[in-house]
């Protein structure tokens, strides 16, 4: 005698049944000629049927996202590099690969540094050398150093200038500071963390695919036909204007007739210049390494700027942002007020340690120290310009910045990077990354022991011969 027995289960408990079932239907499986014994001689057939499964939804909040962060396009296009990077290195797991893309310096960081910042955290475990919060504008002795070194007879007291923690953090402090209802200027191309930040703060409108950029922005086009310096005639008033030199990516820094231009411009306009001065110190030539180094500049516009690529301190992290009392709001307030009350809401200060660390850079050993890590830079640099002139190719930058743009007439810098990285396994950066004036060049970072940037030279002239 045959009895039969419905067994019903869930497919989320049966990972077998699961792969007949198939998500959310209801699927009847029989076990033909499958048998249990019964009592005496009657035997038992199992016929399995499945249970509806219950679609699992994620628990969602009533909370909006951001509109303003779906606008921004793909990813951040350092970590987007990175990613590539690290898909490429799985790949290819046996290939030395060359990172000269993201601007990340190599080099050690002078002693006479390091052995400041390890004294400063050695004296926090005593009594008399501990810490805690300190003045979230940075240490007064450091701030003094900064006026002293960088903005000597430039008319920048040690109380206008605030320590941070890098030029970067600043760029987005100062959009905070702004607020949404301000237009953008941005020189083409640029950084990408200016325009990334405006788009996030709501300032811009959306991505425009055709033209490759955001509606609201003033793209202020910079190319070898205009010496990398905008034509400013053909510049629309906004209220902030960024403006980064030596410039990256170009490497090209402004002459003193041009920023004389830039702040006359904004003058006339009424505009806030935000000035990146981060690779000051690489100018070799006659070119001013400040914006207050232009007469009435304290008027019209502020300066960030950092330690990351004097000293190494990329990792550290320690920069500072200089607001002038002669720069005021429309209705006469003075900006330094505001950024003040910005950086005392949002940030605590920099690390002590890091301070310590950035008060001997501008000690004279420190400053010499510093130089030489700026040579050392320099020289590969040289290197690199120097391999792809003899190459054939027109070259810009690398004088004044440790960054050198290539042209490649009629590519993609998508599709050169690709080339370079595929069949080099060298790391570098498309230039339309930094915005649309970038397309057909590429920029290639001198940040690099020397060793990986002479195989890399001799890897450029095998693929380019």
């Amino acid at each position: 005698m045959n009895s039969v027995i419905h067994h019903t289960f869930s497919p989320a408990l049966s990972s077998s049944a699961s792969s007949l079932i198939g998500q959310n239907k209801f699927t009847e499986i029989r076990m033909q000629n499958v048998y249990l014994p019964g009592k005496g001689s009657s035997r038992v057939a199992v016929k399995c049927v499945a249970s509806p499964s219950v679609e699992q939804t994620a628990y969602t909040t009533k909370v909006a996202r951001n509109e303003n962060l779906a606008k921004l396009q793909a990813g951040y296009l350092f970590p987007e590099i990175a990613r590539k990077r690290a898909a490429h290195m799985l790949k290819y797991p046996d290939a030395k690969v060359i990172p000269l893309g993201i601007g990340d310096t190599t080099e050690r960081i002078p002693e006479v540094i390091t052995t400041a910042m390890a004294e400063r955290a050695k004296a926090l475990s005593t009594k008399k050398g501990y810490s805690g919060y300190g003045a979230e504008q940075g240490e007064k002795q450091l701030r003094a150093a900064i006026a002293s070194t960088f903005y000597q007879n430039l008319g920048i007291e040690e109380d206008d200038i605030f320590v941070s923690d890098g030029a970067k953090s600043d760029i987005s402090r100062l959009q905070v500071l702004f607020g949404s209802k301000v237009s953008m200027a941005v020189q083409d191309p640029s950084y990408p963390a200016y325009v990334d930040s405006s788009v996030i703060l709501g300032q811009t409108g959306l991505y425009q695919k055709d033209v490759e950029r955001f509606a609201k922005i003033e793209y202020m086009r910079c190319t070898p036909e205009n010496d990398f310096f905008p034509d400013l005639s053909n510049v629309a008033r906004t209220d902030i204007i960024f403006f980064c030199s030596p410039n990256n990516p170009t490497g090209s820094a402004a002459s003193r007739e041009q920023l004389t231009q830039l702040v006359q411009f904004a003058k006339d306009n009424g505009s806030i210049i935000v000035y990146d001065s981060a690779y000051a110190m690489y100018v070799s030539e006659d070119k001013p390494r400040s914006i207050f180094e232009i007469p009435g500049a304290e008027e019209v516009a502020l300066e960030v700027s950092s330690f990351s690529k004097y000293a190494g301190f990329t990792g550290v992290r320690l920069g500072w942002t200089v607001v002038p009392k002669q720069l005021k709001y429309s209705d006469g307030f003075p900006v330094a007020n505001d950024f003040n009350r910005i950086v005392c809401t949002a940030f605590n200060g920099a690390s002590n340690i890091a301070q310590a660390g950035g008060l001997a850079c501008l000690s004279p050993e420190g400053i010499k120290a510093m130089h030489e890590v700026v040579g050392f830079y320099k020289e590969n640099t040289k290197i690199i310009m120097d391999t792809f002139n003899s190459l054939g190719f027109n070259v810009y930058g690398g004088v004044n910045a440790p960054y050198v743009w290539v042209h490649f007439p009629g590519r993609s810098s998508w599709e050169v990077f690709g080339e370079i990285l595929e069949k080099t396994h060298v790391v570098t950066t498309p230039g339309s990354g930094f915005g649309p004036a970038g397309e057909g060049f590429v920029r290639v970072s001198a940040f690099g022991n020397r060793e990986n940037v002479l195989e890399a030279c001799k890897r450029f002239k095998e693929l380019y011969k």
